[in-house]
C-alpha cells in the first residue's frame, strides 16, 4: 500500500504542477480539465485500494509508454514462459506483444477462429502462465474489473491462464457498476456478455479454507492507464 499512496501523491503533484497566469478568464478555462482530472486521481485512488482489498495487485498509473514494459517485468517475476494476448480496446496490444518476443517469451494471440478451431485455441491460452487483456471500464466503489467478451477477448482469455493482467483507460474508470451500466446503455447491455472480475479466483473446500485459482486465475493485477496529454 505504500507503493500505492506513492503513485496517488505523483499524480497529485502533476496536477498541481501546471503554470499559473494572471488572466481570470485563462484560469476560468483551465478549472474544468483539472478539476475533471482531480476527480480520475480520485477514483483511480479508490480502484487502486479496493482491488488491493479484494486480493489483486495494483501496478499503477502508467503512460501507454510504459505499459509494455511493465508487462514484461511482471511476466519475467512470474517466471512465465508464455502469455495470451487478446485485442486491445485503446492500448496497442502489437507494441506489448513485440515487448515480450523480444524478451524471449512465447505468445498466443487470441484471434476470432472458425469453430472448428476454438477448442485448440482455448487449450493455447489455458496453458499460458499469464494472459493480458483490456477492461471496458473498472469500477472503483467494489475494485472490480468489466470486461465485455467478444471473439476478440473471449472470455478465457480472463478466465484460464495461472495469472491475469487487466489494463484500463483512466477515462474508463468509473465509480460504481450503475455508471458502467449508463454508459454501455440498454441496448449495450442487452447486446453483450459482461463478465464482473472482483479478485482472484477463490473458492472455500468443505472446511471453509479459501482456495485460490481452483476455477480461474491465482492472481490478479491491474493497470490504469493515464495519457500524458490528459
Amino acid at each position: 500500500m505504500a507503493e500505492l499512496h506513492k503513485i496517488i501523491a505523483s499524480v497529485k503533484d502533476a496536477l498541481g504542477s501546471g503554470t499559473r497566469t494572471n488572466s481570470h478568464d485563462a484560469d476560468e478555462s483551465a478549472a474544468v480539465p483539472v478539476a475533471q482530472s482531480a476527480q480520475r486521481a480520485e477514483l483511480a485512488s479508490a480502484f487502486a485500494r479496493e482491488l488491493e482489498e479484494v486480493g489483486g495487485k495494483f501496478l499503477g498509473i502508467l503512460t501507454p509508454a510504459e505499459v509494455a514494459n511493465r508487462i514484461v517485468s511482471l511476466a519475467g517475476e512470474f517466471g512465465a514462459k508464455t502469455v495470451a494476448l487478446g485485442q486491445g480496446i485503446a492500448s496497442d496490444m502489437g507494441a506489448i506483444g513485440e515487448a515480450l518476443e523480444r524478451a524471449d517469451f512465447r505468445i498466443v494471440r487470441v484471434l476470432p477462429v472458425a469453430d472448428i478451431e476454438r477448442a485448440a485455441m482455448r487449450s493455447r491460452v489455458a496453458d499460458a502462465e499469464l494472459g493480458v487483456a483490456d477492461a471496458d471500464y473498472a469500477i472503483a466503489s467494489t475494485g472490480t474489473l468489466a470486461v465485455v467478451s467478444n471473439p476478440n477477448r473471449p472470455g478465457s482469455l480472463t478466465l484460464l491462464p495461472t495469472a491475469s493482467l487487466v489494463i484500463v483507460q483512466i477515462e474508463r474508470v468509473m465509480p460504481n457498476l450503475a455508471a458502467v451500466l449508463a454508459e454501455m446503455g440498454p441496448s449495450g447491455v442487452a447486446a453483450n456478455r459482461l463478465t464482473l472480475i472482483t479478485g482472484p479466483s477463490r473458492t472455500a473446500d468443505i472446511e471453509k479454507r479459501i482456495v485460490l485459482g481452483v476455477h480461474g486465475p491465482k492472481s490478479l493485477h491491474g493497470i490504469v492507464v493515464w495519457p500524458h496529454d490528459d
